[in-house]
């Protein structure tokens, strides 16, 4: 019975469900350079983040004097914007491309707006879900245990990306996007 009612709006709707499907890969390859940065950016032996002081000098200017050791959250709110400017770019030229009435500068702050009240939901989760899901790794498996830090991290991650996908794709389908019919 829920299954056909499924297939029934789906059929209706079946540009909303292209749409939403085009969003769903876009928000992979964003996950893909969330976690990419946000790994780069939390693994102290990466020396790619310090190659010839491209990203040293602007995080010792934001304050951070070892650039080596970023903290989950500030890792993740920096992987964050990363992942928010290519989504951007990908959901106005491919998901939405029938969406370009309003200009360009209006729609940016419309979607990095929506995405930055997304980074206010997904901060919290980072900071608050990284130990305890750190601790369950090294409970439920303690052959992890080196790992744990890290894998509770993307777990928390994960979890964050996951919620925030949902509150994306409703308000910016219905606001950022309100000009697609």
């Amino acid at each position: 019975m829920i299954g056909g009612r499924i297939k029934q709006w789906a059929a209706a709707n079946r540009k909303e469900v292209i749409r939403f499907s085009k969003f769903l890969v876009v928000g992979a390859i964003g996950a893909v350079i969330d976690f990419g940065t946000y790994n780069i950016l939390l693994n102290p032996t990466n020396r790619a983040v310090d190659v010839g002081g491209f990203l040293h000098t602007p995080l010792l200017a934001l304050g951070l004097k070892d650039p080596q050791n970023l903290g989950p959250t500030f890792a993740g709110t920096l992987s964050f914007v990363i992942a928010v400017i290519s989504n951007f770019l990908w959901n106005r030229y491919w998901t939405y491309p029938d969406s370009r009435s309003k200009p360009l500068v209006r729609q940016f702050i419309q979607f990095f707006f929506v995405n930055l009240t997304g980074i206010v939901i997904r901060v919290p989760i980072l900071t608050f879900t990284h130990r305890p899901f750190s601790q369950l790794i090294q409970t439920v498996v303690p052959a992890l245990t080196s790992q744990a830090e890290r894998l509770g991290s993307n777990m928390a991650l994960a979890l964050a990306v996951g919620i925030v996908l949902f509150w994306n794709f409703f308000i910016n389908r219905y606001w950022t996007y309100n000009d697609v019919k």
